[in-house]
């Protein structure tokens, strides 16, 4: 049995040398804490059931120990678009529903980060090796066997994307300037995409001024990445704007004994110091 408490999950997370985590269960589980998207009816074990079906779907398109990249790609594609019927919403794409993958399940829509969630769990169930990559501004996926290796783009049909398609990609993003990097085509971790995908949903929230629910997403990105000494200061600085300042202060405190020595420790330390005398 898979623990039920979301918070659990999270905080057990503990990624294997390949930085690799059983990806679905952990961005279920946040979404199980988010502030806006949870429902009474969402149940882990009923959504990973969900997902077996999709790996059963693809694994019987796939012949024992195939190694075609474009066939483990058609198999992907086909289970989880044609046959399930997920696609990227583009027509709201800001709609927070997007980010919480209890609500992409429901609706068959998310952003690219969560799609690629989707393959990712997939794709290792059937033993291939789907990691995210380091792409700016759209989330991008390597699919790669013992003999070749291609990009898919999970937002977009699944397409692949040679790189003249990720070269117009880019610069339709960042302007005419812009070039591809070596860099762009590393994977990340999977640490990094829960992330990714919580980021989502704190900015959008952001933008709406929704403050508290922003700091709740927060949160969860620290169950995630307790060490991320960046979410520390950030979540530190937005209790201070709700008015939390016993949280802010121990979110800062958290935040200057992770980082050196420098201009900016010196500044939270005077905020601390700040609130310190506001709670006297």
């Amino acid at each position: 049995m898979r623990p039920a408490d979301p918070k659990a999950i999270l905080r057990k997370l503990k990624p294997g040398k390949d930085g690799r985590l059983p990806i679905a269960e952990a961005a279920l589980a946040a979404a199980l804490l988010d502030p806006v998207g949870v429902r009474a009816s969402d149940h882990l074990e009923e959504a990973l059931s969900h997902l077996d079906g999709i790996v059963a779907d693809a694994r019987a398109l796939l012949d024992r120990g195939e190694q075609d990249v474009d066939l483990a790609a058609a198999a992907l594609n086909h289970a989880i678009l044609e046959r399930s019927g997920y696609e990227g919403d583009s027509e709201s794409y800001d709609d927070l529903r997007n980010a919480n993958l209890f609500r992409v399940i429901e609706r068959r829509r998310g952003l690219p980060v969560a799609l690629g969630i989707l393959y990712m769990h997939v794709g290792r169930a059937l033993g291939l090796a789907v990691d995210g990559l380091a792409f700016p501004g759209h989330f991008m996926l390597r699919l790669e066997t013992e003999s070749a290796r291609c990009i898919i783009d999970p937002f977009f049909g699944g397409m692949q994307r040679d790189a003249a398609g990720l070269r117009d990609l880019l610069k339709s993003m960042q302007g005419p300037e812009a070039e591809l990097e070596p860099r762009f085509y590393e994977p990340v971790a999977d640490m990094d995409v829960l992330i990714r995908l919580q980021n989502n949903l704190k900015m959008r929230l952001m933008q709406g001024e929704r403050h508290a629910e922003a700091s709740t997403v927060l949160e969860t990105m620290l169950m995630i990445a307790p060490k991320d000494a960046g979410l520390w200061r950030e979540a530190g600085l937005l209790s201070m704007h709700t008015g939390n300042y016993r949280a802010a202060l121990t979110a800062l405190g958290n935040y200057v004994d992770m980082v050196p020595p420098g201009p900016d420790r010196r500044e939270m330390e005077a905020l601390m110091a700040g609130l310190r005398r506001k709670l006297n």
